[in-house]
């Protein structure tokens, strides 16, 4: 695991997209509470002091580093003036906290974010002349971040147009490997009823960030078959930590480190903090994969 660093993501104290998840807990107790359980890195969540200045001051204390963070590009349906203005805004916060990834998803039709919009049902798809402009102004993206030693990593997602193994080959093949590299989360490939490993091995030369999610099988069936949304699978607790759910992450993490994987795995899971405490699920998690 030498190559190896451990994070976790502030999105199981406060949840971004459902901001009532999670209300009540502030940035402090967070990174306290990731540092306290033994993580080494944290993305950026919404109540996070956007100064690198200030948030440095809070994260060194702690030990932490800044692993990443989260952008909504929206390349099919902004002009690419104001995509590569807003990107650059947050690539030079995250060069300045030392991030050397950044992680990157197409909203342009997304309804991850729609609260009565059925996850599976409602599931998006480019057109050809969508996936023209979305690749390509992928790959400008990647330019930028190069320009500063970074790389753009893309997250596959549930409820967008890059979620199941044949987007994620078609988004691989109509990509430079020099510009676009792919972020890889356990999460949403099982959720999406993917095949993990499949992904991983295939394309594990283009992955640059991982995310280990896990999966609570029984309410992730019935999100499906209640034609839930995505927003209501994270309420409902779909999601989990690691070992918590049903995905077995050994020979995952095997394969990473015998293929000698160097960067960040991030710990995350959307749930509900008052249900599922996000200290303790953050210190099963830790736990469970140091057993491993």
């Amino acid at each position: 695991m030498e190559n190896i660093k451990l994070g976790c993501a502030p999105i199981a104290w406060t949840n971004d997209d459902l901001p009532e998840l999670g209300a009540e807990n502030s940035f402090e107790q967070c990174i306290s509470e990731m540092a306290l359980a033994g993580y080494k890195g944290t993305e950026v969540g919404n109540k996070f002091p956007k100064d690198p200045a200030s948030l440095k001051r809070f994260l060194d204390i702690r030990g932490l580093e800044v692993a990443s963070a989260w952008f909504s590009a929206f390349l099919t349906t902004q002009g690419f003036e104001q995509v590569k203005k807003d990107f650059i805004q947050h690539r030079n916060f995250l060069h300045a906290m030392g991030a050397e990834v950044i992680v990157v998803s197409e909203q342009g039709s997304s309804i991850q974010g729609i609260m009565d919009a059925p996850l599976f049902d409602k599931k998006p798809a480019f057109t050809e002349e969508e996936w023209k402009r979305f690749t390509h102004g992928l790959e400008k993206l990647g330019e930028l971040a190069k320009e500063k030693g970074m790389t753009l990593v893309y997250h596959h997602h549930m409820g967008t147009c890059v979620q199941t193994t044949e987007e994620i080959d078609r988004l691989m093949r109509d990509t430079d490997p020099e510009k676009v590299s792919l972020l890889y989360d356990t999460g949403h490939l099982v959720f999406s009823g993917e095949d993990p490993l499949y992904i991983l091995e295939k394309h594990f030369d283009r992955i640059r960030h991982v995310h280990f999610k896990d999966i609570r099988k029984e309410v992730a069936l019935k999100i499906k078959s209640d034609r839930d949304s995505f927003l209501a699978g994270v309420k409902k607790g779909a999601f989990t930590v690691p070992g918590d759910g049903y995905i077995n992450f050994k020979p995952i993490l095997n394969y990473l480190k015998e293929n000698n994987y160097r960067g960040w795995i991030v710990v995350e899971a959307e749930q509900d903090p008052s249900i599922c405490n996000a200290f303790e699920y953050a210190v099963k998690a830790k736990r469970y994969i140091d057993n491993l």
